[in-house]
């Protein structure tokens, strides 16, 4: 595993009710996770063998090693 398999990401939600869906790795991309954040809660996760990517629905801060991003979805 190179060192950036391990880096972690947070995401705090900016208001009640944010997604964070877990997505399986493989020949099929599957939701295989859930989570519901409410308002200032923050969730600290890392990408695993099981999940290549992370669907955040709401608004909500992610911070990565790559830098900041706020999802203003209406």
């Amino acid at each position: 595993m190179a060192a950036s398999d391990n880096d972690f990401f947070v995401i705090k939600a900016l208001e009640d009710g944010v997604n964070v869906i877990g997505l399986t790795r493989g020949t099929d991309t599957r939701f295989h996770h859930s989570e519901k954040l409410d308002k200032n809660e923050v969730m600290i996760a890392q990408f695993t063998e099981h999940t290549s990517a992370v669907k955040v629905r709401g608004k909500a801060v992610i911070q990565t090693s790559h830098g900041e991003m706020t999802n203003d979805a209406e």
